[in-house]
């Protein structure tokens, strides 16, 4: 085990502040929550955990301190310069270790909003990107700056550029300079800009809309969302119809449809 994981403050706080809602906490405030391997283990255990629980229909991941993360833990993968190998073993490791995190969370059935204060950077701008949607407080800001450090953010990009246009996602890459929280609203990085200190506020309230809704509809919708991001237009229109007829054959689906035609709330049962 990382011994970070054995003092008395955890790396990860987990709770659920309402009902149907998990919230993870990076808390790593001193060490600006970069993603230290203990970090990494931690979110990715959480998150196959909430994966399996019916209970739970919306995760929001915050950060502690002013900081949402400044991505790797570059002092962790420097002091594995002086391995036989250069390293080379270890960055792979944690590289692999980071993007299984990532793709855990797109493919994780509830829907993941990041709720962001302060900076997120390279890693850190990956985790918002790769959340399904994203809450920034007003003088939030993002980059990419490897560029600056004769590193380019090679695994950012691939979150960043499915989420905002080619030109955009070149732009930070290539200059590593920062993004203000209303520009990363305007490239599609992040949903809405609240003032500062309010993003977790705003996420637990986006978070509340979506937990009211049924439990396999989400789940189903998500999974399709990017299942159908990965293929050519007339695949997509097969895979999507085929994915709505499966959909309308469930109990979910007859009981909001009736609920609808009857003028009454939906009960959810989550089949």
């Amino acid at each position: 085990m990382n011994t970070e994981t054995t003092i008395d403050t955890p790396v990860l706080l987990v709770e659920e502040p309402e009902e149907g809602i998990a919230l993870l906490t990076l808390n790593r405030p001193k060490a600006r929550n970069s993603l230290s391997e203990a970090l990494m283990a931690a979110v990715s255990e959480e998150l196959d955990a909430i994966a399996s629980r019916q209970d739970v229909r919306v995760v929001v991941l915050a950060a502690a301190g002013p900081v949402f993360s400044a991505g790797h833990d570059l002092k962790e993968m420097t002091a594995h310069r002086a391995d036989p190998d250069r390293g080379r073993a270890y960055f792979s490791d944690v590289l692999g270790t980071c993007s299984a995190m990532m793709q855990r969370i797109v493919r994780l059935p509830q829907p993941v909003i990041a709720a962001v204060e302060g900076v997120a950077t390279a890693a850190g701008c990956q985790l918002v990107a790769s959340c399904d949607l994203a809450v920034a407080g007003a003088a939030a800001r993002f980059c990419t700056p490897g560029v600056h450090i004769g590193l380019f953010c090679s695994t950012p990009m691939v979150a960043l550029s499915r989420n905002i246009s080619r030109k955009h996602a070149m732009e930070m890459l290539l200059t590593g300079e920062m993004v203000d929280a209303q520009d990363a609203a305007r490239f599609g990085l992040v949903n809405r800009v609240v003032a500062e200190g309010e993003a977790l506020a705003a996420a637990l309230a986006m978070a509340r809309t979506i937990a009211a809704k049924s439990p396999l509809t989400l789940k189903i919708g998500k999974r399709a969302f990017y299942e159908q991001l990965e293929m050519g237009l007339s695949d997509a229109y097969r895979h999507a119809s085929a994915v709505m007829v499966e959909n309308m054959l469930a109990r979910d689906a007859e009981e909001g449809i009736g609920a609808f035609i009857e003028k009454r709330e939906p009960n959810w049962q989550g089949r």
